[in-house]
């Protein structure tokens, strides 16, 4: 059973977040690409249960984001979580371009983090939890690969709490990408950018916030100042679960060698890079993925909470 969004004929609210939003209380997207592309089966869907609870667990609403049958979905019953980790890779994954495409097939789609953003923001949702957002890819000066979510920040007012960018990427351009666009990159608790699985990139970031309610007055001035980008709260994995630099460094020079090796490009290149991130470190790459990303979760409930009671 889903609502149908009072102001939007092609968007369905789960009835749980249709009552939360209604009400003003507070609400956390959760992408889909994670569930279908970021993680094998099962510990996908058991990914996706254990980040809606955690939601739960600090006084926000979660709402998993997707396409199902050409429907935008804010809001996903269990069964639907369990049909989208099951099927995996079979569902198109989504960006900005895509979305009007599966819409009009009537096809289902996992939803990346700019894809999550245009859906959270058209049913009113304010704070969104991720791993780690695209980015500029190494070597983009030859190949242009630029991921849509940085263009997605400037112009979609969603925040999205994430660990930074996927270690994966060029970080110093993609800083540099969000700077051009007016995109605050804040550090939440920290000064310099996390790296996803590491929590210190030795990037220096020019803002800092300590704690929810500073995060969401920061929010409400952006928005008030009629400033339409969104903006990232930079959030280190917890220092238990972090990797050391040079041994993620290793792993991901060797994976991106093997891309290269075997003509990986494009939107395909995040799911096999993080894939062999995995298989380089025995593992150890995704149960840090999974412990940054719940950690996220429980930040951005916590700032959804603040953000409500302003």
């Amino acid at each position: 059973m889903t609502n149908v969004h009072p102001s939007h004929p092609l968007l369905d609210l789960h009835p749980e977040v249709a009552q939360a939003l209604a009400a003003g209380a507070p609400v956390v997207a959760l992408e889909s690409t994670l569930i279908a592309h970021g993680m094998p089966w099962p510990h996908n869907l058991q990914t996706a249960r254990r980040l809606e609870a955690e939601v739960r667990a600090h006084g926000a609403v979660p709402a998993t984001i997707a396409v199902l049958g050409g429907r935008l979905k804010a809001g996903l019953g269990d069964a639907d979580l369990q049909a989208l980790a099951q099927r995996g890779p079979q569902i198109a994954k989504l960006s900005r371009r895509d979305l009007a495409a599966c819409v009009a097939r009537g096809e289902d789609g996992a939803t990346t983090v700019a894809a999550t953003m245009i859906v959270a923001a058209l049913a009113g949702i304010r704070v969104f939890a991720t791993g780690g957002i695209g980015g500029v890819h190494r070597g983009a000066g030859e190949s242009f690969d630029i991921s849509a979510d940085l263009l997605e920040l400037a112009q979609t007012p969603v925040a999205v709490v994430c660990a930074g960018a996927k270690s994966i990427l060029d970080l110093g351009l993609t800083l540099e990408v969000l700077e051009t666009h007016g995109v605050p990159v804040v550090g939440y608790g920290t000064d310099t950018l996390p790296a996803f699985y590491v929590r210190d990139s030795g990037i220096a970031l020019p803002q800092r916030v300590d704690g929810p309610q500073a995060a969401a007055r920061l929010m409400h001035a952006q928005w008030a100042l009629g400033l339409k980008a969104g903006l990232v709260f930079a959030n280190p994995i917890p220092p238990e679960h972090a990797l050391p630099r040079e041994r993620v460094d290793a792993a991901i020079a060797r994976a991106l060698a093997d891309a290269q090796a075997q003509g990986i490009r494009g939107k395909a290149s995040t799911p096999f890079l993080l894939q062999r991130v995995s298989e380089l470190t025995g593992g150890d790459s995704l149960a840090a993925n999974l412990a940054l990303v719940l950690n996220n979760a429980a930040v951005a409930a916590q700032v959804a909470a603040a953000d409500a009671r302003l």
